[in-house]
C-alpha cells in the first residue's frame, strides 16, 4: 500500500472515531410512587404442563418493582426529535420465548423491518396473537404445538405497545414496542435504562408501561454530556 493509500485509510479510520464519539447518550430511572399493587397468583391449573413448570407457583408481572421502586418493564424511547432522519433497520433478530407458558420477556423493543422470532420451548400448545391497533401493523395469529417451533415475524410500522397473547393460557402476555430507529431500551430490574449514540439534538423521550400509561419528557443531548432523564409513575386500579 502507498503512502496515500495509508494517509486515506487514516483519515477514514479518524472520521469514523470522531463520528462515534460525537454521538450522545440519554440515562435515568424509572420509579414507581407509592407501594406497587398485589400481584396475583396465576392459575396453571389448565394445563398441567404449565403447572408441573411452575412448582412453588408464579405471579402476574403487572407492576415489576424493586426494593427501591424502581419499575421494570418500561419502554423508553425517543418519540420526537428524529424527524427527516432515517435509520435502516437492525439485521439481527429479536427473540420472543415462550418458556413455562410465560412470554419472555414481557416488554421488548424492536425496529420496524427488524426480524422477531418467536419460539416455543414448552412441550405444549401455544398461539401467538398478537393484537395490533387499526392502521397499524397486520394482526397474526400463529398456532405452535411443537417444542422448539419457531415463527418468523416482521412489523411495519411504528406502534407502542403491539400486545402479544395466548388463547390457550389466559395469562400469557407480552408487550413489543415497535419503531422506527434504534433508540430505545427497556428497564431492568432497578428501573434504569440507557439509550447510547444518540446524535446531539433536542429530542421528546417517552416512557411507556404496560399499566401505569405514557410520560414523556424533553431532553438535550450532547457529545461528552449525558444527558439524565428520570420517570415517575403512579400505579392505576387495575
Amino acid at each position: 500500500m502507498n503512502n496515500t493509500r495509508i494517509l486515506a485509510s487514516l483519515a477514514s479510520i479518524s472520521l469514523f472515531v470522531a463520528s462515534a464519539w460525537a454521538d450522545g447518550s440519554v440515562a435515568g430511572k424509572v420509579t414507581l410512587s407509592g407501594k406497587a399493587p398485589a400481584e396475583s397468583p396465576i392459575k396453571f391449573d389448565a394445563d398441567p404442563k404449565c403447572k408441573a413448570a411452575h412448582p412453588t407457583g408464579a405471579n402476574t408481572r403487572r407492576y415489576v418493582t424493586d426494593a427501591n421502586g424502581g419499575l421494570a418493564d418500561v419502554f423508553v424511547y425517543v418519540k420526537d426529535g428524529l424527524a427527516g432522519k432515517k435509520f435502516p433497520p437492525a439485521t439481527q433478530p429479536v427473540t420472543l420465548t415462550q418458556q413455562g407458558c410465560l412470554y419472555s420477556p414481557y416488554v421488548l423493543g424492536i425496529q420496524v423491518g427488524q426480524p422477531l422470532i418467536i419460539e416455543n420451548e414448552d412441550d405444549t400448545l401455544h398461539n401467538v396473537h398478537a393484537l395490533t391497533s387499526p392502521g397499524k401493523n397486520q394482526e397474526f395469529n400463529v398456532g405452535q404445538p411443537i417444542k422448539g417451533m419457531k415463527t418468523e415475524k416482521m412489523f411495519t410500522k411504528p406502534e407502542v405497545f403491539v400486545k402479544f397473547k395466548c388463547d390457550i393460557h389466559p395469562w400469557m402476555f407480552a408487550y413489543v414496542g415497535v419503531v422506527e430507529h434504534p433508540f430505545f431500551a427497556v428497564t431492568g430490574a432497578d428501573g434504569s435504562y440507557t439509550i447510547p449514540n444518540l446524535p446531539d439534538g433536542d429530542y421528546t423521550l417517552a416512557a411507556v408501561h404496560p399499566k401505569a400509561g405514557e410520560q414523556t419528557i424533553k431532553v438535550k443531548v450532547s457529545a461528552g454530556a449525558p444527558a439524565k432523564a428520570d420517570f415517575t409513575f403512579t400505579p392505576k386500579t387495575q
